[in-house]
């Protein structure tokens, strides 16, 4: 298992992910930190989990929009030119997802 350290807002986070998956999650991590940005410029300073939260549920519903416009529970999902799109059936995908939330969740812990 590799480990990678990504920056969402500013900050430094380790991210555990499968071997041969560092670049993807990074790039994951790149458009993850975009939204959370966005979100921050427009809610102003909430707290990290707070972010974090709006923006997933911002991704979260274009994932939907995009479902229901596909008519089908599949997610064709178009990447910035030069990205990898996601594809949840992919190994290290779920994994890196997973530790990602371990994290946040063992952040909201300590707070």
């Amino acid at each position: 298992m590799a480990t990678v350290t990504v920056e969402i807002n500013g900050r430094p986070y380790a991210v555990g992910c499968a071997d041969g998956q560092e670049e993807r999650v990074r790039i994951l991590a790149k458009q993850f930190d975009t939204h959370v940005r966005q979100v921050a410029a427009d809610v102003g300073h909430v707290g990290d989990i707070r972010l974090f939260l709006m923006a997933a549920l911002v991704l979260a519903d274009e994932l939907h929009e995009v479902r229901m416009t596909n008519g089908s529970g599949a997610t064709a999902l178009s990447a910035p030119a030069g990205a990898m799109s996601p594809s949840p059936a992919e190994p290290g995908v779920a994994e890196a997802l997973n530790a990602v939330a371990a994290r946040i969740e063992k952040i909201a812990q300590g707070l």
